[in-house]
């Protein structure tokens, strides 16, 4: 299907049973979120709201609620983008197989954008406040634009005389978008988060040096394929707007004018608008995709020239959270269609998994390959740190905290998402005292407040090669010794091992405890085992608040670990030592994950809403079973 607004979305998937309708009034304020939340965690399909209260157009979520529906929206061109994707990395294939690429012309002449006058989207004009208003947590800041698609142009973009000149210096981006609250003056101004490695910087640095404003429209619905567009990680110089034609199939329409930047003209939405690229408001608190909430902080901030939207107009939104969540999908679809190109964009490097449990960028783990001495006995990782380097190089993939690199010559089968036995891999073969690899006073995330100040962090690279250094325990050691404030030791999985402390317990004191154990680091430095059995075995101790919560499950021990810490501040060994400034240890890793006091809150749901909604699940119907 080529689908032209969100209503022919809406359509076409109750026509094949992948949609419910609520009809039932539910406040935008924490009710449709938490409705929404509930459905997706139970493999629901979209989401239908018809009568939301105080709102005049209705509400659709869960569109990308699973990987099966999404590869439903894109039916009709998901393929001939992967044959697109086959040729950037090997164009001679074209030659041998001519026929299975026959549709790359047309796929092609969709990517370019086209200009048009006019569009849907400015049939009818609105206020900002008449909007659909949604909030969904208890503590967020104000309503937000959950699936904004953010366009913009800086200075030199909209001077171009040129109409497809102006579409190709575009950027599109989904940036978060705050409707009001905090300072913002109601109806005339709405908030711009957006972070580290984002295309829309280059046009606020752009127009502070040439100290004139810059455009920026912001559009919500319409083909899906602008939604997935605004996500997508793409290379620097590849147009997010021909990503979207070749995923929508024909194609984008954009309206060009010189009063304003470049507007969806399909979407259901438009809000358009000027950024002083001098100027910040208070932006947040928001629930993230941490988990937590994300703080409040100066960002930039839009006047509002405009707001528009088409006739029968539906408001696509989703839920940010604690993954898994809807945007989950986002990441599996991308991986399906960009998995490929990886290792001709990162040589040596078979695929790259940024963990969504994980919150997406705390951790990413890796498969490489040790290919320039063949002849060599296994040792030490080489090539898979350059190829490590490579990777914390690329776009988003710089803000993660923690990556975990394997030699895929020694284990051609080793699968990246199977995160259990990929753990158990490069535990069974990583020396401690030789394999972790830091970069501190670096950046990470802005959501993620485990670091040292805002966008200041540490990252630790952990390569693993060679043959298996140590059998993982597949139970809880039973004679572990630990000090006062240290109990209830729980297995997370093979080898590793959740310990609860109090808020007081010092990691320092655990380290030293064991390492009194164990004896003088050097004993160790050859036969890399230590006297006390048990630490042979659990090569990695991370330390909780509630050790029965991250051990419950696999999804629970990493939100947990990879949230909560920062590998500089956070880390220590048992058997410590610094040798040429490289730090290592001969005993296990301890990895303190509670949570600290500059720590964001995480997010709880309302229980008065809870309450609600199980009220709604009584009464019947059809969204009764996903409740």
């Amino acid at each position: 299907m080529r689908y032209r607004s969100t209503r022919e979305v809406v359509d076409d998937l109750n026509r094949h049973g992948r949609l419910i309708e609520v009809t039932e009034p539910l406040s935008p304020r924490l009710e449709i979120a938490e409705v929404q939340r509930r459905v997706y965690a139970r493999g629901g399909p979209a989401v239908l709201f018809t009568n939301p209260q105080g709102c005049s157009f209705p509400l659709v979520s869960n569109l990308f609620g699973s990987i099966d529906q999404a590869r439903f929206l894109f039916r009709s061109t998901i393929d001939r983008v992967r044959r697109a994707i086959e040729l950037k990395i090997d164009p001679t294939a074209l030659f041998r197989k001519p026929f299975r690429y026959a549709s790359a012309p047309w796929t092609a002449w969709t990517m370019l954008p086209r200009p048009v006058r006019s569009g849907p989207v400015q049939k009818h004009a609105m206020r900002l406040s008449e909007l659909p208003q949604v909030v969904s947590w208890p503590d967020d800041g104000g309503p937000f634009v959950t699936l904004p698609q953010v366009l913009s142009e800086g200075p030199k973009g909209a001077s171009m005389s040129s109409r497809a000149g102006r579409l190709t210096q575009c950027n599109l981006g989904m940036y978060r978008v705050q409707l009001g609250g905090n300072d913002y003056i109601p109806d005339h101004e709405i908030g711009l988060h957006y972070q580290l490695h984002r295309g829309i910087g280059v046009h606020h640095r752009e127009a502070i040096a040439s100290g004139e404003p810059f455009r920026v429209s912001v559009t919500v619905g319409g083909s899906p394929a602008m939604t997935l567009a605004a996500v997508m990680p793409l290379p620097e110089g590849v147009g997010e707007l021909t990503f979207a034609g070749a995923m929508a199939g024909y194609r984008i329409p954009m309206i060009l004018g010189q009063g304003h930047s470049p507007i969806y003209a399909d979407a259901d939405f438009a809000i358009h608008g000027i950024v002083d690229p001098t100027s910040l408001k208070p932006e947040g608190p928001f629930g993230d995709h941490l988990g937590y909430y994300a703080k409040q902080h100066p960002f930039p901030w839009m006047r509002v020239t405009s707001v528009s939207h088409r006739p029968g107009a539906i408001w696509p939104f989703t839920v940010v959270g604690r993954p898994p969540q809807e945007d989950t999908t986002f990441g599996e679809l991308i991986h399906e269609l960009t998995g490929p190109i990886i290792p001709s964009v990162l040589p040596g490097v078979r695929g790259v998994h940024a963990v969504d449990a994980a919150g997406v960028h705390p951790l990413l783990l890796a498969i490489g390959s040790e290919r320039y001495t063949p002849y060599a006995k296994p040792g030490r990782p080489q090539e898979l740190l350059t190829q490590a380097n490579a990777i914390l190089g690329q776009g988003q993939m710089s803000l993660a905290k923690y990556l975990m690199i394997g030699d895929g010559n020694e284990s051609p089968d080793l699968d990246l998402y199977d995160i259990e036995r990929f753990f158990g891999w490069v535990l069974e073969r990583v020396d401690f005292s030789s394999d972790l690899h830091f970069q501190t006073k670096t950046t990470i995330d802005t959501l993620d407040y485990s670091g040292e100040g805002f966008n200041q962090g540490s990252k630790l690279v952990i390569a693993a090669r060679g043959p298996r250094k140590r059998v993982l325990a597949t139970e809880c050691p039973s004679q572990i010794s630990l000090p006062e404030g240290f109990h209830s030791p729980k297995l997370c999985m093979r080898g590793v091992l959740a310990i609860q402390a109090n808020a007081r317990a010092s990691i320092d004191t655990l380290v030293e405890h064991w390492t009194g154990q164990i004896g003088s680091p050097s004993d160790h430095s050859t036969s890399g085992k230590t006297s006390a059995g048990w630490m042979d075995s659990i090569p990695w101790v991370v330390l909780v608040d509630d050790s029965a919560f991250t051990s419950q499950s696999v999804n629970n021990f990493l939100w947990v670990a990879f949230t909560r810490s920062n590998p500089a501040t956070d880390i220590r060994g048992v058997g410590e030592t610094v040798q040429n400034k490289h730090w290592g240890c001969v005993g296990p890793m301890v990895l303190d994950a509670r949570i600290k006091p500059h720590h964001a809150p995480p997010l709880l749901e309302s229980p008065e809403v809870t309450r609600r909604i199980d009220a709604l699940a009584v009464r019947g119907g059809a969204i009764a079973k996903y409740l």
